[in-house]
């Protein structure tokens, strides 16, 4: 984590002094910019980070292993792939939950199977992809990658034996 803040910080400060240097103020341009992204985006993550910190206290370390962790098998691997299906935003939402259910003994092809599940199956998403590309394409895109998340899981799991 260390790392990859020291390398973000010094990437941006970087694209500030390419901004400032180019002249015409493209540096307070950008830093305008990246103040609205910051306060539109901070309440998601304030309450994405209160749900994965609550996930951690909340839920007993038992039901955790009989439902998602490393001994509920295909069933923590389904249960993970819905999951992530159905939760709704961007990463900022869906990571640091999927941090949270990894921190509290989630098994790695429950945590794979879930941010892969709401990366391709995105229910949330179907309405406006109905609305925008025909519910044809939607179906067609949904249908194609429906059974890659819980493969992912179980691949992962594989993988994650292996390297142990």
């Amino acid at each position: 984590m260390i790392l990859s803040t020291i390398i973000m910080g010094i990437l941006a400060f970087l694209l500030v002094g390419i901004g400032y240097f180019k002249g015409g103020g493209e540096h307070l341009k950008g830093l305008s910019l990246a103040i609205k992204m910051t306060l539109e985006i901070l309440p998601l993550l304030i309450f994405a980070f209160l749900i994965a910190g609550m996930v951690q206290v909340l839920i007993p370390k038992e039901w955790i292993s009989k439902w998602i962790g490393e001994e509920s098998g295909l069933k923590g691997i389904l249960i993970g792939t819905i999951a992530g299906g159905l939760t709704p935003g961007g990463p900022y939402i869906s990571l640091p939950i999927a941090v949270g259910l990894w921190r509290t003994g989630g098994s790695v092809g429950t945590v794979v199977a879930f941010v892969t599940g709401w990366s391709l199956w995105a229910i949330g998403r179907l309405p406006i992809e109905v609305g925008i590309m025909g519910w044809r394409f939607a179906v067609v895109r949904f249908l194609s990658t429906f059974l890659f998340p819980p493969i992912a899981g179980l691949l992962a799991n594989f993988i994650y034996r292996i390297l142990k």
